[in-house]
């Protein structure tokens, strides 16, 4: 499905009929830009299957472990309360996701490189600011992550695994040289290992299912109770990731899809399924987690297992076998090590889109873990694994507070039709939009009003 040479990019229309004040100079990863051939024939199926794998790799960063301890928190807290709050947030990024896929395919830029083009040079510099911030808070969580299960599954102490999740840059960067598909279905065998061990453990732990269903139809409570409106905004910061947006509009442009409307249709078209397909998968794992975490947790009186090194404790005990532990344990190292490879892409393609910037892949991850993992050593040095799950949960507060500077250039973009053409936001869809945007800020301005009057 690959070639080894990508192929080259089609010349850029002129800035003023395009709508950008600029032609596009540089494609967006260029290394494996339209690099994987679509078939012109056969069935539908065929087809998606070719588009299939972009959407995989955004769906990482919505089951990375700074999601674990938001959930878990949420769950051993609130019971069952929050999964509203986790569905909301997983329709949100259906839908972001999907306009961040459509912005790639029919513009060939990326979130940043359109940025970058739209916005005076002092702006487009703040929100690179931003999103780099948002970027080192979700390696963070990665670092922290990983840090854990190497300590719970290995007795490797904590300190020292912070240390060792830097040799993941040389995995990575073995994985790009074996090309993007490669890459992809790595990630979605990850993927599919975090869901075996949870619905297992789903299975051990026996929820109330009326309960749980109840639990995804909201309540006034979540807004009127800060601490539960805190930890709702750490699980939206979780699941709808700023960098994802960034990272999406970008590898949908892997694909050799067909410069021409009919083409960029397709390419929509199975983009979004993929991406949706996806992000359900996502669905499924955060919301096991909280579940999890309620129907062992909670019921049983612990409502204040937040952090990640208790749970795993606590679990094989209270289920009555000790492989819980142990996939709990699998699936966190698979999470963390999953969210690594997409951090790689996101900040390489964020530093290249607004600086035009291109470092080696492996002086990037560097630079970017070095940015994670001082913060993280000094952290678990000084206050073991309770400031880890403090830091944790904080990194996923950055990440939600950061996303308004992502989700708001998105949907004016894709809304414009002298950048989109006819591809731009129908009525229906910038009202939605603009309504995800403002509640997402809106949400973002209460928290900080939260915090700042206790």
């Amino acid at each position: 499905m690959s070639t080894n040479q990508p192929a080259a990019a089609p010349a850029a229309p002129a800035a003023q009929e395009s709508g950008w004040r600029q032609s596009r100079t540089q494609s967006s990863l260029p290394e494996v830009y339209r690099s994987m051939k679509i078939p012109k024939h056969g069935s539908w199926f065929r087809k998606f299957l070719a588009f299939a794998g972009p959407g995989y790799l955004v769906a990482v960063g919505y089951m990375d472990p700074g999601n674990w301890a938001t959930d878990l928190a949420g769950g051993s807290k609130f019971g069952y309360s929050l999964l509203a709050v986790i569905l909301l947030s997983n329709l949100m990024a259906i839908l972001l996701q999907a306009l961040a896929g459509k912005l790639g395919i029919v513009t060939g830029r990326d979130l940043a490189q359109a940025c970058k083009d739209h916005y005076s040079k002092p702006v487009a510099m703040g929100l690179w600011v931003l999103c780099e911030l948002a970027i080192a808070a979700c390696d963070l969580a990665e670092v922290i992550g990983s840090a854990i299960a190497l300590n719970l599954l290995f007795g490797i102490p904590l300190v020292a695994g912070v240390i060792l999740t830097v040799l993941d840059v040389l995995l990575v960067l073995l994985l790009q040289n074996k090309g993007f598909r490669f890459i992809e279905s790595l990630v979605i065998v990850l993927i599919v290992t975090i869901g075996g061990c949870f619905l297992i453990e789903m299975f051990w732990s026996q929820p109330a299912m009326g309960e749980v269903m109840q639990g995804f139809i909201p309540t006034g409570q979540i807004v009127s109770d800060p601490t539960m409106l805190y930890i709702a905004i750490g699980i939206l910061g979780a699941t709808v990731m700023p960098h994802n947006l960034y990272l999406h509009s970008s590898i949908v442009q892997t694909r050799q899809y067909d410069q021409t409307e009919l083409g960029k249709r397709q390419a929509i078209k199975y983009a979004t399924w993929d991406s949706t397909i996806a992000l359900f998968f996502a669905l499924f794992i955060n919301a096991a987690i909280l579940i999890i975490a309620a129907s062992t947790f909670h019921t049983s009186g612990h409502t204040d297992v937040a952090e990640i090194q208790d749970a795993y404790h606590l679990l094989s005990p209270m289920l009555g076998t000790a492989a819980a532990s142990v996939l709990f344990g699998v699936a966190l190292l698979a999470s963390g090590q999953n969210s690594t490879l997409t951090g790689t892409l996101a900040g390489q393609i964020v530093m290249e889109g607004f600086l035009n910037l291109r470092l080696k892949p492996w002086l990037r991850r560097l630079i970017t873990r070095m940015i994670a993992v001082v913060p993280a050593v000094i952290v678990t040095w000084l206050y073991g694994a309770k400031g880890t799950t403090d830091l944790l949960i904080l990194s996923q507060v950055i990440l939600s507070l950061q996303l308004s500077f992502a989700v708001i250039p998105l949907v004016k973009f894709t809304s414009d039709k002298k950048k989109m053409g006819v591809f731009a936001n129908k009525m229906w869809m910038k009202i939605l939009a603009w309504f995800v945007a403002v509640v997402i800020a809106g949400l973002n301005i209460y928290l900080l009003y939260q915090t700042f009057t206790g």
